[in-house]
């Protein structure tokens, strides 16, 4: 795992070249702590930094073809490396190091951007042709590994992260008005846009050319979802083919000449994982996992189980709330991006703790979003079977929800009616992100300011919504619900997070439920086989039951979240106010300020439960002292 950077100079001559592709390679040091390296040359700048898991002595970066053409500058691993080595031996290639750098090189040198099509692994990747002064840009299926992009006048930058974009001085900051109002709705900010005018992600699945004539971006591959796809197997079929898939990613997964360890919460996911792994490891594993010491979100006895069924070295940190109050500012200064996902923080200790005993983890995200595993998906259904009823029933509903008694508690029934409610009469789409969000339509109006409001008077919070299901061609609203949850949440939030709480640890976190031969086996399995009546993953399930106990197998859903409503009243009150104060508010120009303090006071005298209003505010006000100006 690394972090890259670079630019070129097709058009325009920076003074000092080999300084600012340093500074730009500076802040992903924990990224890649283990080396750097350069390349400058007439047209380009490329910079590296390492985190070697494999081939140690050699695949130092940038890396040159045979010939000398091409230099490429990569993060990631390519999980089939061995066999593609093979094979491109085959066609004549000569190696000399045991890195996947080499062979991703050497493929696409043969095969150019068909080259991603053979590659199953995580990536993001710059390779400079030099005879026709092209820059190549790609990034994986699923989006695992972020890359980020500005074209400046006849230039291109690229970097890792924001925070190396942001140190080369023809990329400014800008902010982006409509990425404000998404971030709002969704609690992120959905690819390709970033919360900076004219900086961009590259989106999952994509690459770019960038020459003296222009840019060009295309797509190499795209989540293979189909409406009731037609098949003659029963899901216990479905279920014995899946173990077998699943079980091929983890066996790759496990190739690494550091050690590997595991995140284990005790759930489903990270236990089938653990489970695999244990199974085929020549070596007793580390499993890493965390607590809290109010039981409605603890997770640690379960994780603890599974640790001792399947052998693993157990490793866990009780995260309490005034630790997890003392990570957040060291958590938002690293975020170059607002991100309300509070479950990063017990991630971020997570990987701090990890990182003391290994280099490599396998975690258990994607199952959640392949399988129909999230409580919105229930919802979804839950409101498909109340359609009988007259329209009138919403209108009754918010009301009786509005005198429900607050309760700060997981998943009460106080929490969950509200974000229920906020989504009905509106599409399914549109409904099932706002489930999964932040604010709903009528709190975001009361909470932007008048000016903002103006400004985004032509523009859509959900136009992401209507380009993805166009670009799907679904029709069903259950793999359209899918189809949305992988591109925008899992991709723009869940694995972003992991991904910035993981590099800060300079730890690597593998996903093999994303593995490419994963997701389009799974991408075959009917609706049905995945939501049976209410109950989420049925397939997944299935596909378990001789690996791990009824009791981590059907236990109810917890989600690696921690007591958020109650850490703000009671850890976070000083910074609450401190950040989010009238005279902070109003330096945005952004917000309402007498809006903010109504829904501040509301949650701190109990008397509403506004945690999915407070964070994602509190989280971009962090964001907006640290990195904005």
């Amino acid at each position: 795992m690394c972090g890259i950077a670079g630019f070129t100079q097709l058009h325009e001559q920076s003074a000092d070249v080999a300084e600012l592709i340093r500074r730009m390679t500076a802040p992903l040091t924990m990224r890649g702590p283990d080396g750097e390296g350069f390349h400058v040359a007439p047209g380009i700048a490329l910079g590296h930094r390492r985190l070697s898991i494999i081939d140690l002595t050699g695949g130092a970066q940038p890396m040159r073809s045979n010939d000398g053409r091409y230099y490429i500058v990569y993060n990631g691993e390519v999980y089939n490396y061995l066999e593609l080595r093979a094979e491109l031996e085959r066609r004549g290639c000569v190696f000399h190091t045991q890195s996947d750098t080499e062979v991703l090189l050497n493929q696409f040198v043969l095969d150019g951007v068909e080259a991603l099509q053979r590659c199953n692994g995580m990536f993001a990747v710059a390779i400079w042709d030099r005879d026709e002064e092209r820059l190549f840009l790609a990034r994986d299926r699923l989006g695992i590994k972020p890359l980020y992009y500005c074209v400046r006048g006849r230039e291109l930058i690229f970097a890792s992260e924001l925070k190396a974009l942001l140190a080369h001085p023809r990329v400014d900051r800008r902010l982006n008005a409509l990425s404000v109002s998404k971030y709002f709705t969704y609690g992120y900010i959905p690819a390709p846009h970033t919360i900076f005018e004219d900086v961009y992600k590259l989106e999952p699945g994509g690459y770019l050319f960038f020459n003296p004539n222009g840019l060009r971006k295309s797509r190499f591959w795209d989540i293979p979802l189909e409406d009731n796809p037609v098949s003659d197997r029963n899901v216990d079929e479905w279920a014995e083919d899946l173990l077998a898939v699943l079980r091929d990613s983890v066996t790759k997964r496990l190739r690494s000449d550091v050690p590997v360890g595991l995140f284990l919460s005790g759930g489903l996911d990270s236990s089938t994982v653990t489970a695999l792994a244990a199974q085929q490891s020549g070596n007793r594993l580390h499993s890493f996992s965390v607590g809290f010491d109010d039981p409605s979100y603890d997770e640690s006895p379960y994780a603890r189980r599974v640790a001792e069924l399947f052998g693993t070295e157990h490793h866990e940190v009780v995260l309490t709330l005034s630790h997890a109050a003392e990570l957040f500012p060291q958590i938002m200064r690293s975020l170059h991006e607002p991100l309300a996902d509070a479950s990063i923080i017990p991630t971020y200790a997570l990987s701090r703790l990890a990182a003391e005993h290994v280099k490599v983890v396998l975690g258990g995200d994607g199952a959640d979003e392949l399988f129909a595993g999230y409580p919105a998906f229930q919802a979804h259904k839950v409101v498909q079977n109340l359609s009988f009823l007259p329209i009138g029933w919403r209108d009754w509903l918010r009301p009786f929800v509005q005198r429900l008694p607050v309760s700060h508690r997981y998943a009460s029934i106080e929490f969950l009616m509200q974000q229920f409610v906020k989504g009905l009469g509106l599409s399914p789409e549109v409904r099932f992100l706002l489930w999964m969000g932040c604010y709903g339509n009528v709190e975001k109006k009361r909470l932007l300011s008048v000016d903002l409001q103006q400004r985004l008077l032509r523009e859509d919070a959900f136009e992401d919504i209507s380009a993805h299901i166009r670009q799907s061609g679904l029709k069903g609203d259950f793999q359209r619900l899918q189809y949305l949850c992988m591109k925008l949440y899992l991709q723009d939030n869940v694995l972003l997070k992991v991904d910035r709480a993981s590099m800060a640890h300079s730890l690597e976190v593998r996903v093999p439920f994303l593995d490419r031969d994963v997701v389009e086996y799974a991408s075959r399995i009917q609706p049905a086989d995945k939501l049976r009546g209410l109950t989420t993953k049925y397939v997944l399930k299935r596909a378990v039951r001789r690996l791990l106990p009824n009791e981590i197998i059907h236990r109810r859903k917890t989600g690696f979240m921690m007591p958020v409503a109650v850490w703000l009243n009671q850890n976070m009150r000083e910074t609450i106010e401190d950040l989010c104060s009238p005279a902070a508010v109003a330096e945005t120009g952004l917000f309402d300020a007498s809006f903010v303090r109504q829904i501040l006071d509301e949650h701190f005298q109990e008397r509403r439960d506004h945690r999915k209003h407070i964070y994602p505010l509190l989280c971009f006000m962090a964001w907006f002292r640290n990195h904005a100006t």
